[in-house]
């Protein structure tokens, strides 16, 4: 009835007032106020509808403890003495607006009231806009909001410059546009209910102490060409059916900082959370479930000083897609400590973000900290690269927390600077096309298979699970290591690994006809299978090989005295050096090489014929190729025979052979002596047969 009977009165009275100071009783009668010059309303409580225009110069401020509906359009301005912003139109061909020094604000709604644009309609805005601004209509009055100030509109508006530290609130299901623009030193909380552009081609827009923004709708994020834009507030979201939008024009950039999430406590005015949790759980009527539509934008989430993923949340809160319009998108990490991403990035229509991959590429940046896990099977279709420094995780290395990328993409590639770890628990997956100086670790207990074009140089690590190359090779790897029992290597065809090292309990396989070749420096505690292994480099350790060993020539095993020989179970052909390490444990056979197979061994190694002499300390030995069971490698020590007086031997009887690296600081003797013994026997079996010949035939005479 208060309604009816004031817009009734501005029938009856439609005559001007001019005022300033306090025009309440001319609001309440719904008349028509030319103002000149700073006016005062005091809002009874309740709602009071308001059917006249206020025009003329000056401000309006609203009080009270009501709330004030505006019905139809006003067009007052602040005094010519106190307009003072320059509005500059920029970029040529590509326009965009630049709001400089804006004037003080025309309206003001102090705290406790609420003034409320519009009842549903398409009027009831306050504003003039003299600027022609492309792509939008630019107020020029500005506003500063202490309390409420509800848009109650259905077309698109803008609102000039908003400052104050209240409430800007937009009913659900309105369809009406709030167009923000340039820069907002608003500090309160911005309520969505409908739709918000913050920005577009022909503006920027800075919210830098925006508290929070309650989005219930769409918010959608634009930039003119070339320019970055950065939010760092936090989003939240209490109902169904909102999402982020953000866009950019080529050379442009979005940067969030903050966080989107639920809310369940504070009401429009403070939106919080109450539990982190609730943002991982699916709640009745799907209530927590956000989204984000990427659509050819540059987007970036974090800027290195913080650790809270914007998008927190699951596949059944959360949903976010690339997708790809004038261009494709393009999404960054940049984070200064470890988050989880546990929802898949797709490229579909809203919720069904799985319907189509996502139409685009992902980075994380090389940000000191920068420490991202992929908790879900991703589906965008692009490269992924992991920048210097910063970690890219495949799997939280929890139950349901597995991740994968979408291998089969056409334009699929990961381009790795810095680390790569897979830590599935359950789920096997397949990688390709990984390159760049990055390391790859496999780190979780389910199987990963690596296969196609593998160029990176980083060091290989297998930690846990199973790695299995199904096809390309490890050969650009800088290092390969198996560091824990149980971790495994499984490899096909023919491969050649550097610097290869495996902790006890650890096994690499191979096929039965597979080379593997080793070249760098190798230390092998654990088993060894398949095909044959190739020492084209420096191997050590305490290895079982289950097939073939071939040493090169320019290739050098090295192997302790005090500890358990390396062991073959195939068949063994040496060349190259041998290095010895460490203080036998006793003084009778050692055993440098199990040779297991039924083969004997084929060649020596470099200057190490069967029976040369070597000295361990005080003992001497002589290698053979053919100690223990029969073929394996072994010192067997000479044993001492009792002094006997012998006259004086030339010097030049025997060569001893200087300690070398070779033979760790051991020496050996050179086969001199050997030599000149077996001439002295040859000749002594040589004369005593022509004596036996003598002797025959004078017998037969």
């Amino acid at each position: 009835m208060l309604a009816t009977s004031l817009l009734l009165a501005t029938v009856m009275f439609p005559g001007s007032a001019a005022a300033s100071g306090d025009i309440t009783a001319d609001i309440l009668a719904g008349r028509n106020v030319t103002l000149s010059g700073d006016a005062v309303v005091t809002v009874p409580a309740g709602t009071t509808t308001y059917g006249g225009v206020i025009g003329g110069e000056g401000t309006l401020r609203v009080g009270g403890s009501g709330t004030l509906v505006m019905t139809r359009d006003s067009d007052f301005t602040v005094p010519r003495t106190k307009q003072r912003q320059s509005v500059r139109i920029l970029g040529g061909n590509h326009p965009y607006v630049v709001v400089g020094n804006p004037d003080p604000p025309a309206v003001i709604v102090d705290r406790g009231a609420t003034l409320q644009y519009g009842n549903g309609g398409g009027t009831g805005l306050i504003g003039r806009f003299p600027y022609n601004t492309p792509g939008f209509q630019l107020n020029q009055d500005n506003i500063e909001v202490n309390g409420t100030l509800r848009l109650s509109l259905t077309r698109a508006f803008n609102l000039g410059t908003i400052s104050g530290s209240g409430l800007v609130t937009q009913p659900r299901f309105l369809w009406g546009t709030l167009d923000l623009a340039g820069t907002q030193p608003f500090s309160g909380v911005i309520d969505n209910g409908t739709g918000t552009a913050a920005g577009k081609p022909e503006t920027a827009v800075a919210l830098p102490n925006a508290r929070a923004v309650l989005n219930q709708g769409t918010w959608t994020i634009d930039t003119p060409l070339d320019q970055t834009v950065v939010l760092r507030q936090n989003f939240y979201q209490r109902e169904y059916g909102s999402d982020i939008n953000v866009q950019s024009r080529p050379g442009g950039k979005v940067v969030l900082t903050g966080q989107y999430s639920y809310s369940d406590r504070g009401g429009d005015t403070d939106p919080s959370l109450s539990d982190p949790g609730l943002n991982w759980r699916k709640i009745p009527h799907d209530r927590n479930k956000r989204g984000t539509n990427i659509k050819g934008a540059d987007v970036q989430w974090g800027d290195g000083t913080s650790d809270e993923i914007f998008m927190p949340g699951t596949a059944d809160t959360v949903y976010i897609n690339l997708l790809a319009a004038r261009s494709r998108s393009k999404l960054t990490f940049a984070y200064n400590g470890p988050v989880t991403l546990g929802a898949p990035i797709g490229g579909g229509v809203f919720h069904d973000t799985l319907k189509s991959p996502g139409a685009g590429d992902v980075v994380i940046k090389g940000v000191r900290g920068n420490d991202v896990t992929f908790a879900a099977d991703q589906y965008y279709d692009g490269s992924t690269t992991i920048s210097r420094g910063a970690v890219l995780r495949l799997g939280s290395g929890r139950p349901g927390g597995d991740g994968s990328l979408l291998t089969k993409a056409s334009l699929f590639r990961v381009i790795n600077g810095g680390s790569l770890v897979v830590q599935n628990v359950r789920s096997t997956i397949s990688l390709s096309k990984i390159s760049g100086s990055g390391s790859f670790t496999q780190a979780g207990p389910a199987t990963t298979r690596l296969a196609g074009s593998l160029t990176y140089t980083g060091r290989t690590t297998i930690s846990q699970g199973t790695l299995s190359l199904t096809a390309g090779s490890l050969r650009t790897s800088s290092a390969v290591a198996l560091t824990r029992a149980g971790a495994r290597l499984e490899l096909t065809g023919n491969q050649t690994l550097q610097n290869l090292t495996m902790a006890a309990g650890t096994r690499l396989t191979s096929g039965p006809r597979a080379v593997v070749s080793l070249s760098g420096r190798s230390t092998l505690a654990g088993a060894v299978s398949g095909g044959t292994l190739v020492n084209a480099g420096a191997l050590n350790g305490s290895f079982t090989v289950a097939g073939s060993y071939i040493q090169t020539p320019a290739a050098r095993l090295i192997t302790r005295t005090d500890r358990t020989a390396p062991r073959v179970t195939g068949s063994v052909s040496l060349a190259g050096s041998l290095q010895l390490a460490g203080s036998p444990r006793h003084t009778g056979e050692i055993t440098l090489l199990n040779n297991a197979g039924r083969g004997p061994v084929v060649g020596t190694f470099t200057g190490l014929r069967e029976g040369t002499e070597l000295t361990l300390g005080t003992t001497k030995y002589a290698i053979t190729y053919r100690g223990g069971t029969g073929n394996d490698v072994t010192l067997k020590p000479i044993r001492a025979k009792a002094p006997a007086v012998a006259p004086n031997r030339p010097t030049g009887d025997t060569t001893a052979v200087a300690p070398t690296a070779a033979t760790g600081g051991w020496s050996y003797r050179s086969a001199g002596l050997v030599a000149v013994a077996a001439v002295v026997v040859v000749l002594g079996l040589v004369g005593f047969r022509r004596r036996l010949r003598r002797r025959n035939s004078s017998s037969r005479g």
